[in-house]
């Protein structure tokens, strides 16, 4: 059979997945996050296919993802661990540390940034923590090349015993191209921890020391074969030359056919964009008098070749140092280089709705019970599906992971000695609370801060694809694991008010958080876990409850009311604003808002 008839239709994540199982990973864990999410549950869904002897995991922050991969590569497995950019910050603390010690057995640390950004608070480059820490990084350009790179990844980090970060970002992740998957060996590797205090646990004088062998080793890195600077087309010579790496690479070849160039333009690919290969730097700044360098986001490359009289790019503004690096952005940008006229269609901003909670979603009723208990408060909120309560007046700030609760401490602090204290309630999901939430909250009840916390308990990692959390009672695959009771930990966190309710029942749950309000202004924190499962994972699951039929009657005179201050999708504004209706095409049937109208105009449909 043709090789190429074997090739299968593979997603970026996928891809990287796969690569990971070809070569013989044997811990693969991450912290869901778009767009890395799917890396984890494809392993999965290859260990399951295959019968893969290997442990995967989700676990509960990035921090903890990596320290367990980190172990394994210690004990001389292939382990691997994935995350957003974001998220690396949050394991940065480990990721130092592990740069400075090394590893055994391959250690890859997959980082999927989000220029643009779509779904992120930052789009920060996770190449700049690479060169912070020291190690090396790789910069695919495709879902092939992605698959190609781990095991480049895996040999690079076990030649010089340093972890390796691969770098895909969201065009690579979620992009979809025809991948020939190889075979899956048996692997013989077993574990074999060989103790060295002075490594593992090494005080602050050896530490010293691991720092001048890691700087060592980025020299060696740094003039590696494997991973050098590809000419991507010979033939072209001349003094100006453009330079590549990561997605953008693919899109400057693409360019440079479009545009005539391929026969003219010296085109470097980098693999591999720290360490920057020495002789390549040599090299290209001895041939070349004009060079452009494109690289999404920051100018890693341009910054380690530190000659702006011949180098053009981020740094001296010649390519936007913001948002992604778009073929029509590429194509202009060559065409400028190299002086050539160019016309490039744009396309006139098409127009959107702004993104919304799905219609039926509980987010949605504790956001509207929130604002009647605390009209006038000031609400704090975190990262997550409920981010969007935002449209609903029900957040006014969000920060990074688990902040919802250290700010909510912050203004109380802030308004502690005012003459009219306003009421604070914060929201997390049940994710993020496992995830950054409980350091935040113990603080808060040793300071006695005086809040309200609504975790937002859905069930499940919404926002990153239904991922389980702690208290789902299930694995990556499935496989059933014990239970986190979350009531147990907030009682031991020491709060003293914990009540759970049903948003749905809307009466009955804004009647609780009122009541923790009232609390909370004399007594301390107060804790409502606001329950009810994700409506998109029910329907996944083919489960569902009895829907209740709404429609509006002839009561309603179009105020706007429900459509401002409920926002569910399934109302709309019908004959010019003149009244609202309910659209059943849209509509889950939740019935939450028969109590949001204050002229009872909603109403049950008999």
């Amino acid at each position: 059979m043709n090789q190429a008839e074997n090739k299968l239709l593979m997603m970026g994540n996928e891809a990287i997945a796969r690569g990971l199982v070809e070569n013989g990973c044997s811990v693969a864990t991450a912290y869901p996050g778009t767009p890395s999410s799917e890396i984890l549950s494809s392993i999965a869904m290859y260990r399951r296919q295959l019968g893969i002897d290997m442990h995967t995991q989700w676990a509960v922050n990035e921090k903890i993802a990596f320290e367990i991969a980190y172990a394994g590569s210690q004990a001389g497995l292939r382990t691997a661990v994935s995350m957003k950019q974001v998220g690396l910050n949050v394991a940065s603390d480990p990721l130092m540390s592990a740069a400075y010690m090394g590893c055994v057995g391959g250690f890859i640390i997959i980082s999927a940034d989000d220029p643009g950004p779509h779904s992120s608070q930052t789009e920060q480059d996770s190449r700049m923590l690479a060169v912070m820490a020291k190690i090396p990084v790789l910069d695919p350009d495709s879902p092939g090349q992605a698959k190609a790179m781990v095991g480049m990844a895996y040999d690079l980090s076990e030649t010089f015993k340093t972890p390796v970060m691969l770098r895909p970002t969201t065009r690579v992740c979620h992009s979809r191209q025809d991948v020939q998957p190889g075979d899956i060996p048996v692997s013989t590797r077993q574990p074999d921890f060989k103790k060295d205090p002075l490594r593992w646990a090494a005080t602050p004088k050896f530490r010293y020391q691991l720092h001048l062998e890691l700087e060592a080793k980025l020299a060696d890195i740094a003039r590696q074969t494997a991973t050098a600077p590809l000419l991507r087309n010979p033939q072209a010579g001349g003094r100006q030359a453009v330079v590549a790496s990561g997605v953008a690479a693919a899109y400057t070849a693409e360019a440079l056919n479009d545009l005539g160039l391929w026969e003219r333009l010296p085109f470097y690919q980098v693999l591999q964009p720290f360490p920057l290969h020495t002789d390549f730097m040599k090299q290209l700044l001895a041939k070349h008098d004009d060079v452009l360098i494109l690289e999404e986001s920051t100018g890693i490359i341009e910054m380690q070749l530190a000659d702006h009289r011949r180098v053009r790019g981020k740094l001296n503004h010649v390519v936007p140092r913001v948002g992604e690096l778009l073929p029509e952005k590429v194509e202009r940008l060559l065409a400028d280089f190299t002086g050539q006229a160019v016309t490039i269609p744009e396309l006139p901003p098409a127009p959107g709705r702004r993104p919304t909670l799905c219609a039926g979603c509980p987010h949605r009723a504790s956001f509207f019970a929130i604002k009647k208990a605390a009209p006038r408060g000031i609400y704090t909120s975190d990262i997550g599906c409920y981010t969007l309560g935002l449209n609903l007046e029900a957040v006014d700030t969000v920060l990074c992971m688990g902040a919802a609760i250290s700010q909510a401490a912050g203004f109380y602090h802030a308004y502690r000695n005012a003459e009219k204290r306003p009421d604070v309630v914060a929201t997390i999901g049940d994710s993020t609370f496992f995830h950054a939430g409980l350091p935040a909250l113990i603080d808060a009840v040793n300071h006695n801060v005086r809040f309200v916390l609504v975790i937002l308990d859905n069930r499940t990692t919404a926002m990153t694809g239904s991922q389980p959390t702690p208290a789902t009672g299930s694995g990556v695959s499935g496989e059933a694991l014990v239970k986190v009771d979350m009531e147990t930990l907030i009682k031991g966190c020491g709060v003293e008010f914990l009540e759970v309710g049903d948003p749905y029942d809307l009466a009955n749950f804004t009647a609780m958080v009122k009541k923790a309000v009232a609390f909370s202004r004399s007594h301390g924190p107060a804790v409502v876990i606001a329950r009810h499962p994700c409506i998109i994972d029910l329907s996944r699951q083919g489960k569902g409850t009895d829907p209740v039929r709404v429609t509006v009657n002839d009561d309603c005179d179009g105020c706007g009311y429900c459509l401002q201050h409920f926002e569910c999708p399934a109302l709309v504004a019908v004959d010019d604003g003149a009244r609202t209706a309910v659209d059943p095409l849209i509509c889950t049937g939740c019935g939450v808002c028969l109590n949001v109208c204050p002229k009872g105009a909603i109403v049950a449909d008999r």
